[in-house]
């Protein structure tokens, strides 16, 4: 008979899998001919948005450490799974059961230390077994998955572009590819604003934004040389900017439309003036 703690799993499990599969009758209900027009009317590319926008609540949940809204936010991302499953299972390509099986397998197959035979002593040995595992799914070459463009590349697939730059920084940094010191990087960032500079005002919209990408990727060097996160910064940022703002909308008697430039910068100085006092 079983005992107390492994019905007590037993139990928890059918209510996990009780749960999902709630949620998938109700998202193919929403998909159906007498569903929701909106929801009938997605695709996996026009839900695309979405997932990346819920990925980044998750992880401003997680900051957080507010648990109710962490849950929340992961049922939102869980929903964009079921969703795009949905989807993909209406024209034939695969069902949620493929994603599952999918990923469980592949989680076993990279994982032969816990799943099989193979003895590791710490992160570091995990590490190159599943890099090793990895390439050789990708039907790499050992000499071909050491590749440092190769490695590189899945950044600018995978990652945001400021955080997929600061990656490539450092991976390319750690293969030798470097400044002697950090007035190097400065000088490089003065080089490249000269370049967008003149781009601005001589060449094609193609050459600007290059010119642009030139010049926000050595910033992202310089975050690295003093050891600054140039995502959360930016993120920092923004949210000061709507601080204000809000501070701004709270102190006008019109909308902010109505005001000239220099009313603007007297309500924004308020604004920060304020906010500086309640910290």
């Amino acid at each position: 008979m079983p005992s107390f703690q492994e019905q007590t799993q037993l139990m928890t499990q059918v209510s996990v899998l009780e749960a999902l599969q709630r949620l998938i009758d109700v998202v193919a209900q929403l998909r159906s001919p007498d569903g929701c027009p909106w929801d009938q009317a997605q695709t996996m590319e026009t839900l695309t948005p979405y997932v990346i926008e819920e990925a980044y609540e998750v992880v401003d949940a997680i900051r957080s450490g507010e648990q109710a809204a962490i849950a929340e936010e992961l049922g939102d991302l869980l929903l964009q799974v079921v969703l795009q499953a949905q989807i993909a299972s209406e024209e034939g390509k695969f069902s949620l059961t493929e994603v599952a099986q999918g990923i469980t397998e592949k989680l076993i197959r990279r994982h032969p230390h816990v799943f099989g035979d193979l003895r590791v002593q710490n992160a570091e040995e995990v590490h190159y077994h599943w890099e090793q595992i990895k390439a050789a799914e990708k039907g790499e070459t050992p000499a071909q998955a050491q590749l440092l463009s190769r490695k590189l590349r899945r950044y600018t697939k995978t990652l945001p572009p400021l955080m997929g730059g600061m990656k490539i920084s450092q991976k390319a940094a750690g293969a030798g590819f470097e400044w002697d010191d950090v007035e190097g990087v400065w000088a490089k960032f003065n080089e490249e604003l000269g370049e967008l500079k003149q781009a601005l005002e001589q060449e094609s919209k193609t050459e600007q934004q290059a010119e642009l990408g030139d010049l926000l990727f050595t910033l992202i060097n310089i975050a690295r040389w003093y050891d600054l996160d140039p995502s959360e910064a930016l993120q920092g940022t923004n949210q000061r900017f709507i601080q204000r703002l809000s501070k701004m909308e709270a102190f006008a008697e019109r909308p902010l439309s109505d005001y000239t430039l220099d009313e603007l910068e007297y309500l924004w100085q308020q604004a920060k003036a304020q906010l500086a006092q309640e910290r």
